[in-house]
């Protein structure tokens, strides 16, 4: 018995205390290979901008894998994110902090103002309708030529831009935040309500969940992500153009979601870091690395159609719960 609850102690701590430890690992580990510069300043920019990426993934993985709604759209919530930045910024002379919180919060008031009509809609309707909506702010942004800059786009220098150490942690760190808020959502019944709809819409209606209301729950949280994510590109690329809110950007953010799993977070995270590496990795192949993201779809929809991840998440806390489940058998075997 003694030796049993001495195994027992050794894995005792909490989940949470757990989880806690690996996040400042997965920041600090390769934040200390930066500083120390086994990782070079372009690594570094990459494993930023996957960061980047991920958020972004994770605001598609609410609307299509979560809430079961087809968007294109969401390439129009991050130039939104990004610009409202820069307009709080430069033009309102507010801090930084504070001009990203205001160009969240602006971002997610206008997923709340186009859900309204939008999300009325399902299926194709709504893909095109917020394909549409894209296109639009693109074409808005190109015209208001003395907030964005036009074509052109408009220059945002940030300490964020020139200090890349201080860009990854900020990323990592929200990263994590972003990833740990959302599995927690998803666990409640706000969350397990929006899945229900996702599964069968007539099941959930006729268990009293009102369905219009929940898929509004989760589409100004992807628009909150998305704002997030938009507000740290501005800030870590230090130029923003309206090309930013075209369509085949929000189809690269689509991909990272279903290379990962429609559903899986973690999945999406995963896929934007492996894709967005390898992006830069093939970069000598100039415009025939293209070809690459189309064939990797078409290998993971002939072999694996639900995704590296399909609806499974990454548990640290499952993890921890089957190792010590594996200690206590030894132990009483023993």
């Amino acid at each position: 018995m003694a030796r049993i609850s001495k195994r027992e102690s050794a894995i005792s701590f909490r989940p949470g205390i757990l989880l806690a430890v690996v996040g400042v690992l997965a920041v600090a580990v390769p934040f200390t290979l930066i500083k120390t510069d086994v990782i070079d300043a372009y690594t570094a920019h990459i494993l930023t901008m996957g960061g980047v990426n991920a958020i972004m993934a994770m605001s598609v993985n609410m609307i299509v894998g979560i809430t079961g709604q087809l968007s294109l759209g969401q390439a129009g919530f991050l130039a939104i994110g990004a610009y409202s930045c820069i307009f709080f910024n430069l033009d309102l002379g507010l801090p930084l902090p504070l001009a990203a919180i205001c160009g969240i919060a602006l971002t997610t008031i206008a997923g709340f103002l186009i859900g309204f009509p939008v999300l009325k809609l399902s299926g194709d309707y709504l893909a095109i309708v917020t394909l549409g909506f894209g296109e639009i702010i693109r074409v808005v942004f190109i015209n208001l030529k003395s907030l964005t800059g036009g074509p052109n786009g408009r220059q945002f220098t940030t300490v964020m831009a020139l200090d890349g150490e201080m860009a990854f942690v900020t990323v990592a760190v929200l990263l994590i935040i972003v990833l740990a808020l959302l599995q927690n959502f998803l666990r409640s019944s706000y969350g397990r309500a929006i899945m229900a709809c996702r599964e069968d819409e007539i099941a959930a209606n006729s268990s009293g969940i009102n369905i219009f209301r929940y898929k509004m729950i989760g589409f100004v949280i992807a628009s909150f992500i998305a704002g997030l994510g938009g507000c740290l590109y501005a800030m870590v690329v230090g130029f923003v153009k309206p090309d930013i809110a075209q369509f085949l950007r929000s189809i690269d953010f689509l991909i990272f979601v279903v290379l990962g799993g429609m559903g899986s977070m973690t999945g999406s995270i995963l896929a934007s870091y492996v894709l967005t590496y390898l992006q830069e990795f093939l970069r000598f192949l100039q415009d025939y690395r293209l070809l690459i993201y189309p064939l990797i779809l078409i290998f993971v929809m002939l072999f694996r159609p639900q995704g590296l991840m399909g609806m499974k998440e990454l548990s640290l806390v499952g993890l921890y719960r089957r190792l010590a489940g594996l200690v206590r058998r030894g132990g009483a075997r023993g």
